[in-house]
């Protein structure tokens, strides 16, 4: 199953797994230990999977090897690619089982756990979290009041990107309000250059404006019932947040290329369309995953040629944090449990965080990581961000939403903000067509 949390990462990190990043990692001082010591778990051979490659793959295995030199277990971690329930279910079936999977979705997460597939995480490894972590994580690894999964790995999907040269040119300063950064985007198209590069060839990002948008307009609650469809997308707060969206989307002179340049440009040509030799754009939304290609495909430096702000509040309300992640949880059918639950144990502390934090792409939802583990002043501004948020932050609500509608290419939900883009004329059609297709996928 794909869904638009991997498809995030994997495509802000394409580039740079090609090209790789000049990182380096050691594991931080103090923090608290995986439990038990080198003896303990001396023989032990833990298995890992996730959809982690390249780059991250490497990152996350320094991870595994400081676990290893803590306990004395061997650990291996193996690939499944983008499609980790079907992997996955194939290797619960054919009785071989990894003892870990780091899921990168809430609905895979409560898939697993419906399928009778995760061992509940021991006390040890909820007493953890509870000291590490704001309670809405433990509450999105929780399913039927179990506690199954442990959020390792986070982004920061509420996150606007900026030329510093292209604002200093225009006279024009970061927004603290959405009316503000749609005038900013205007002053920045008068001065010769297109306000917004917006990456619509896929569909994800598109969901991704949506909501931050809806989020902060129509609050946590509202957004926390639409994720769980329990209010139609015909809903008042919906057609609302897809008229402020359609105000961007139908601007030519906010949108580089206009609707019709948007639905031709994916993710990675957005952020070159802002970043790259030839700028065509000043400003990209996505999140804090936007970095790697600006440094590892563009050469560019982040915090001096690449700054961030925080997407603005909407109206009246507060400004939004939408954040992903990855979840770590247990597999009855793996043949490690105890040393596997000992793993999830040393994922929760500071200390394994901050192994992948000094090597840099990346955010955790520990907020027991100090500011200095991390890589570099941005990705620590936007770590700081998220988990200032506690428990405001809120989810990727496509990546909690049945794949057929939040999570597939040319179907659902990407589809039809794919033509919302292409003409956002008519927000209430809009809506229509998206509860339509939220009803089916549901199975409403």
């Amino acid at each position: 199953m794909r869904r638009p949390a991997v498809r995030h990462t994997r495509a802000a990190l394409s580039g740079a797994a090609v090209l790789g990043l000049a990182l380096s990692a050691t594991a931080c001082g103090g923090g608290a230990s995986a439990g038990g010591g080198k003896q303990e778990l001396s023989g032990e051979n833990i298995t890992v999977a996730g959809v982690w490659t390249g780059v991250e793959q490497q990152n996350f295995k320094k991870v595994l090897d400081a676990f290893s030199e803590k306990t004395g277990a061997k650990v291996t971690f193996s690939s499944t690619g983008d499609n980790v329930s079907t992997v996955i279910g194939s290797q619960v079936e054919g009785g071989n089982a990894p003892d870990v999977v780091m899921v990168p979705q809430v609905g895979v997460l409560q898939q697993f756990a419906k399928k009778g597939w995760l061992a509940p995480l021991s006390s040890e490894v909820s007493a953890e979290a509870k000291k590490n972590f704001a309670q809405v994580w433990k509450d999105y690894g929780t399913v039927d009041k179990t506690y199954y999964g442990l959020y390792f790995k986070a982004s920061h999907k509420s996150t606007v990107w900026y030329s510093p040269e292209a604002f200093a040119q225009a006279g024009v300063k970061p927004a603290k309000t959405y009316q503000e950064m749609l005038k900013t985007g205007r002053t920045l198209s008068d001065s010769g250059v297109p306000g917004f590069s917006v990456a619509g060839e896929a569909g994800w990002p598109l969901t991704d404006w949506f909501e931050n948008i809806y989020l902060s307009q129509a609050g946590q609650e509202n957004y926390d019932k639409l994720a769980a469809h329990k209010i139609p997308w015909t809903d008042p707060t919906v057609v609302q947040a897809l008229t402020t969206l359609g105000k961007l989307f139908g601007d030519k002179n906010l949108v580089a290329g206009g609707g019709s340049g948007a639905l031709r440009t994916d993710f990675p040509e957005s952020v070159q369309q802002v970043f790259g030799p030839e700028p065509g754009a000043a400003m990209v939304y996505e999140g804090d995953f936007v970095s790697a290609l600006v440094t590892d495909e563009l050469h560019k430096q982040v915090g001096k040629d690449a700054k961030f702000f925080p997407f603005p509040a909407v109206d009246k309300g507060k400004a939004p944090v939408v954040s992903g992640g990855d979840a770590a949880v247990v597999l009855k059918a793996g043949k490690h449990k105890k040393a596997a639950m000992e793993l999830v144990k040393y994922l929760a502390t500071p200390e394994a965080s901050g192994v992948w934090a000094k090597a840099g792409g990346y955010i955790s939802p520990n907020k027991k990581v100090p500011a200095g583990a991390y890589h570099d002043e941005v990705t620590r501004k936007a770590a700081q961000s998220l988990t200032d948020a506690g428990n405001s932050v809120r989810f990727d609500m496509s990546d909690q939403a049945p794949a057929a509608f939040g999570g597939t290419q040319g179907a659902g939900e990407w589809k039809l903000l794919q033509d919302f883009l292409r003409d956002p004329s008519d927000p209430e059609a809009t809506a229509h067509k998206l509860e339509a297709a939220a009803a089916k996928a549901y199975g409403k």
